[in-house]
């Protein structure tokens, strides 16, 4: 079974969040399903999204919010048994380890997909923060002023103008997709000081990963 964005519940709650819905959470999903579930051979169930109430026993969970993961408190409240945790961010393991079996596996994205949308170094300039409007709100947040933003675009118009960029103030999936584009990282995240941290990771490569670790847990 696969408990996907194409969701009723999810795509409910998707539709509400206004400006906020073109997120990391919903293209991640969609890689996954594209290029990582048909690429692992396991007989577990997935979820790739957090809808409380929508899933089931024996599956893998993608934990997609670092800032709340007690947003999936609801895991254990459901009672659901013997589930995997899947975690782009290596401290979020540690929060989430006593809903199950939590693993590390950085953040990986459609390479060649973004690679399309790389420009001439010559077409970079400027300075641009690129993510969802919340995030330029939460605290620990220091942005410059005077930089350009981008957000509330889809996937393929925000790649578009991202590239014609020389500096990105980005995190998470956004920052590795900056980095396949040329563009340089700078901090904006306390959460994330060292901007080196985003390694560009191909998702065919994170689903070989992901292979090797639950062989370790189901053998």
């Amino acid at each position: 079974m696969i408990i996907d964005h194409n969701n009723p519940k999810y795509r409910q709650k998707w539709k509400q969040a206004g400006r906020n819905k073109f997120n990391g959470a919903f293209y991640y999903s969609k890689e996954i399903v594209k290029n990582i579930i048909p690429n692992v051979d396991t007989d577990r169930n997935w979820i790739t999204v957090n809808v409380p109430g929508v899933g089931c026993d024996k599956s893998i969970f993608f934990v997609h919010n670092n800032l709340h993961p007690e947003h999936y408190e609801w895991i254990r409240d459901y009672g659901y048994k013997d589930v995997v945790l899947v975690c782009g961010v290596p401290e979020t393991v540690e929060k989430v380890a006593h809903l199950g079996k939590a693993i590390y596996l950085p953040l990986s994205v459609d390479v060649a997909y973004v690679k399309q949308f790389k420009l001439q170094k010559s077409e970079r300039s400027g300075s641009a923060f690129v993510g969802r409007p919340s995030k330029r709100t939460m605290s620990g947040i220091q942005l410059p002023e005077g930089i350009d933003i981008i957000e509330g675009l889809n996937r393929p118009d925000m790649l578009a103008k991202m590239a014609h960029y020389e500096y990105v103030y980005a995190v998470g999936r956004t920052a590795i997709e900056a980095k396949i584009l040329g563009c340089k990282l700078k901090k904006y995240d306390a959460r994330f000081p060292d901007v080196r941290k985003w390694k560009i990771l191909d998702n065919k490569q994170a689903a070989a990963e992901l292979q090797k670790l639950l062989i370790e847990i189901d053998g």
